[in-house]
């Protein structure tokens, strides 16, 4: 059988992971022969905490049909989650930056997927604008709590106060978190391999999902909500599935940006950040995979590739996003498209009967 033969679910499965591992291996190689300069280098690990976000909201918004504003407020929690984690165990002597990654990743996936299951308890009750103000407003919450956070870390285990550090009390300790100023002294552990990585687990976690029992009750909640109560589908349970798995991912993604930093703040956190993980999602199309994939690395790439004409590098930023929102609508554009779709989508010869001629 071949792959233009695959059931259409299958087919484009494989094109997603093929566009993940295909740019990964186009890089590497680019980057071994030194074409990829260091400016571009340095944005390959944000890169694909991007499109871990992207993808994960695309969960929310593309397949549950919900407006989320407050994603950066879950990727600030696994942030600092994470920091607090790889600063305890570099303590406790574990020297591995896999183990260090591994086990941050994991504890900061696990923090924000709680927070974000008990956000959603209350949010998920509400539906269009009322469900975005509200999670505007607990992304904003979240980011002002950290603000007064001031973590350190000693012989003696954890130390938090919301006062200053000096209320700390350790002895001869490590300052994880200090308040406004952020995480402080982060070992840079992301590389680019484990952004791959990440984004793997992000899209196989999310086309498992969309892909299940439990994934096809959350688009009949998304396409019809009355028709999908009445054949007894709990609307509330499965768009809080989808929030606290998109809250877990973020999370992880929130890791691997912030320890490709020697310092994050809180306030990087912030309502624009939610903004412009949505704006990936929407370009790259709402329930689309695969291009929430090619959008968040495009739009990430940009403005690095335009910063040679800095003084003009937005305004052609911003022209692309119109085009880019504008141009599939043209005649012309779907006129292309459909031609070229029904080129590689063209119809096998029918085999013939077997003990029998074809039909003249």
């Amino acid at each position: 059988m071949g792959f233009m033969h695959l059931k259409p679910q299958t087919h484009s499965t494989v094109i997603t992971y093929a566009i993940v591992i295909v740019a990964f291996i186009v890089v590497t190689l680019l980057d071994g022969m030194g074409l990829i300069s260091n400016s571009l280098s340095g944005q390959l690990v944000p890169i694909c905490a991007y499109v871990s976000l992207a993808v994960s909201l695309n969960l929310v918004v593309g397949v549950s049909g919900e407006l989320s504003l407050g994603h950066a407020g879950f990727m600030s929690v696994g942030a600092f989650t994470g920091v607090i984690v790889a600063g305890c165990l570099a303590r406790m002597g574990v020297e591995s930056e896999l183990l260090l990654f591994a086990g941050s990743a994991v504890v900061g996936a696990v923090v924000a997927g709680i927070i974000g299951f008990l956000v959603g308890i209350p949010v998920m009750r509400l539906r269009g604008d009322y469900l975005a103000i509200v999670t505007l407003a607990f992304g904003e919450i979240i980011k002002n709590l950290l603000n007064n956070f001031y973590i350190g870390v000693d012989d003696a285990g954890l130390h938090f106060s919301m006062t200053d550090s000096s209320s700390l009390g350790m002895s001869q300790g490590t300052i994880l978190i200090n308040g406004p100023k952020g995480a402080v002294g982060i070992d840079k552990i992301s590389t680019f391999v484990l952004g791959v990585v990440v984004v793997l687990i992000t899209v196989a976690v999310v086309l498992n999902l969309m892909h299940s029992r439990d994934g096809r009750a959350i688009m009949a909640v998304r396409d019809n909500r009355i028709a999908a109560e009445s054949v007894g589908i709990n609307t509330t349970k499965y768009r809080l599935i989808a929030f606290t798995v998109a809250s877990a991912l973020a999370g992880m993604a929130g890791v691997l940006y912030a320890m490709n930093y020697s310092t994050v703040i809180p306030s990087q956190f912030d309502f624009n950040q939610s903004i412009l993980i949505l704006v990936y999602v929407v370009l790259g199309g709402m329930g689309n995979i695969s291009g929430s994939i090619i959008s968040a690395a495009f739009l990430t790439v940009l403005p690095e590739v335009l910063r040679p004409i800095n003084n003009y590098r937005m305004l052609i930023y911003a022209v692309v996003l119109i085009l880019v929102m504008v141009v599939p609508h043209t005649k012309v554009y779907q006129r292309a498209a459909d031609a070229l779709r029904e080129r590689f989508h063209k119809a096998a010869p029918k085999p013939t009967a077997e003990g029998g001629e074809a039909d003249e």
